[in-house]
């Protein structure tokens, strides 16, 4: 039986509530610290204890950050990039086109030019050269350069390191290791082999932070100091939500604390990126995720694959405000296109079915660009992993998202060594792979017998989630704001959603271009506001709309509306589903 009766809403969906363990631990959590209701229910299914939530909802980065030298090769790496700083030497830094990528680079090159250095950015170009360092580029960087840095790529990329004979070479990354690794000055990735996998969920750019960490712990050594690295966090909290980095741990503190910085608009790139962006509040990890990340990224996807690098690493206003506007530009360009190949692989996956343990499509000419963004459309509609390939000239390149629990890139890198791709590989939620035109067929079912023996496609491609049931009136700005201090919410650790159940709609509108406007009460004096952004013309929406004093069960996260200096809870409306009541 669906939560609240409901098999199927208004938009096809069954509605799952928390589970009978979930429940008890809510309940214990609220009789141990006198917490709300909504706020235990949320922790229980984050699984909290009631010794552990004090410290959860004021994570603390000084108490969960780990010590940089628990990962191999760490020490080596910040000594020998300390010796390029000390002995001026020239650095260049190779970093993936994507926003850990570029984040990682911005935050070398940051950190490099308060210490009075100038550092070379090198990114690849996505369709010409591809993922990762390639033979040319890494041997052309070593002939002008002492040090290259690999951030975000690398540790699968031998041959390429092999190239760059006449320089040293650091590899920064977490992408999954092979059995043996390129042979550099050092290889710091918590996804090496060799690594126990207890920080296997950091990203890259959280890799560079720590190393960063443990360079400032050998400069104090020797009695000098480096930069604030605290000011660097937003580059970092970015990087980790954008990245689809589990938010747990350490993460959530680099998160929490990376939004706090960001909200001081220190950082020129970040300040123009949300000024084009019309980004008026203050900045949470929805904004990093789906906002900013998407803006950063469009130059590796469509257009010049450093310009978000660059942005990042900006220090001048004017300049950022130019290079912000272009990667705005190509965002647009972006979903134009994104929305082109959406429309004809979502038609292709219907046809060979949604309820497999994979979900792909390939097709001619798509762009290399979108790939990734339409898997994840394709895996977020489905709750299955999904791959989205583009065909050119007999080979296709392809990106692959995962869901929770199933290891894509573990997946991935498997089908690699057995011969069924050209290349692959990536980390858990996230791959890429190339693979010939011939094999397209052999290797996805191959993946998909691999990712169902993980449990891919067990769960429901419908589900809806929900946290409990709240009144109207119980949904307040200070309950919005207790719930808030569980989050940084994102990969691994879903926001909140409630139901509001038998509610009465009072109010329905539209606004916008096709969104929804509702007001419902309880009856008894309790009112909620809410929206749901292009929702109005469908059958939702029109249900609302034409009521006729029929009740509802509302569905949807609970957020702060803030208007000409007034703030309200508003139901960001996800779904509904008709109520037994008349």
């Amino acid at each position: 039986m669906g939560y609240l009766g409901v098999e199927s809403s208004l938009s096809g969906r069954r509605w799952v509530g928390p589970g009978v363990e979930v429940e008890r631990q809510a309940e214990a959590l609220g009789q141990a610290g006198g917490w709300s209701r909504a706020l235990c229910a949320v922790l229980a299914r984050l699984g909290v204890s009631a010794a552990e939530v004090p410290g959860y909802l004021e994570p603390k980065l000084k108490d969960l950050l780990p010590d940089p030298r628990v990962l191999k090769d760490m020490e080596p790496a910040a000594a020998r990039f300390l010796q390029a700083v000390k002995s001026r030497q020239k650095i260049a830094v190779f970093a993936d086109y994507d926003v850990d990528g570029g984040t990682s680079a911005a935050l070398l090159i940051d950190w490099l030019r308060q210490m009075g250095l100038a550092a070379t950015l090198y990114v690849p170009d996505r369709i010409d050269e591809g993922y990762g360092p390639n033979e040319p580029a890494m041997r052309d960087l070593a002939a002008r350069h002492d040090l290259i840095i690999c951030v975000d790529c690398g540790t699968l990329s031998h041959d390429a390191i092999a190239a760059a004979a006449d320089a040293d070479v650091i590899i920064l990354d977490h992408h999954l290791g092979g059995e043996t690794l390129p042979d550099a000055v050092a290889v710091v990735n918590p996804n090496r082999q060799d690594e126990d996998g207890a920080l296997a969920h950091l990203c890259a750019a959280a890799v560079v932070f720590l190393m960063l960490v443990e360079a400032g712990r050998q400069m104090r050594e020797e009695g000098a100091r480096g930069p604030d690295l605290m000011a660097m966090l937003d580059l970092v909290a970015l990087a980790t939500v954008a990245d689809v980095a589990p938010l747990k741990g350490v993460n959530r503190a680099l998160v929490r604390q990376g939004l706090k910085v960001m909200g001081r608009r220190a950082r020129p790139g970040l300040v123009a990126l949300s000024d084009v962006a019309r980004l008026d509040t203050a900045p949470s990890s929805y904004h990093l995720g789906f906002v900013l990340g998407p803006r950063v990224n469009a130059g590796g996807r469509i257009g010049q694959a450093d310009l978000g690098a660059r942005l990042l690493a900006c220090d001048n206003p004017h300049e950022a405000q130019a290079m912000a506007e272009r990667l705005d530009q190509l965002n647009t360009e972006r979903r134009d296109v994104e929305a082109a190949v959406r429309a004809a692989a979502l038609e292709q996956a219907e046809a060979r079915g949604l309820d497999a343990p994979l979900v792909w499509a390939a097709g001619e000419g798509w762009h290399p660009g979108v790939v990734g963004i339409v898997a994840s459309r394709l895996k977020e509609m489905t709750n299955r992993p999904a791959v989205v390939i583009g065909l050119e000239n007999g080979e296709g390149k392809g990106s692959g998202r995962s869901v929770s629990g199933v290891d894509l890139g573990a997946s991935i890198q498997r089908l690699a060594s057995e011969g069924l791709l050209i290349k692959g590989g990536g980390h858990r939620m996230a791959a890429g792979l190339t693979v010939a035109e011939d094999q397209v067929e052999a290797a996805m079912e191959r993946l998909s017998a691999l990712l169902e023996k993980q449990g891919a496609g067990q769960g429901g491609a419908a589900d809806l989630r929900l946290d409990g049931m709240l009144m109207p009136g119980a949904a307040t700005v200070e309950l919005i704001e207790q719930l808030e201090q569980a989050g940084p919410f994102g990969q691994g650790a879903p926001g909140p959603r409630f139901a509001i159940a038998d509610a009465r709609i009072t109010y329905t509108r539209q606004v916008g271009t096709g969104h929804l406007k509702v007001a419902c009460d309880d009856g008894l004096g309790g009112r909620l506001e809410g929206i749901a952004f292009g929702a109005y013309e469908g059958e939702m929406g029109q249900a609302l709309v034409n009521h006729n004093g029929r009740r509802f069960h509302l569905a949807g996260r609970l957020e702060i509306n803030e208007w000409n200096g007034k703030r309200s809870a508003q139901l960001r409306l996800e779904d509904a589903a008709p109520s037994s009541s008349a």
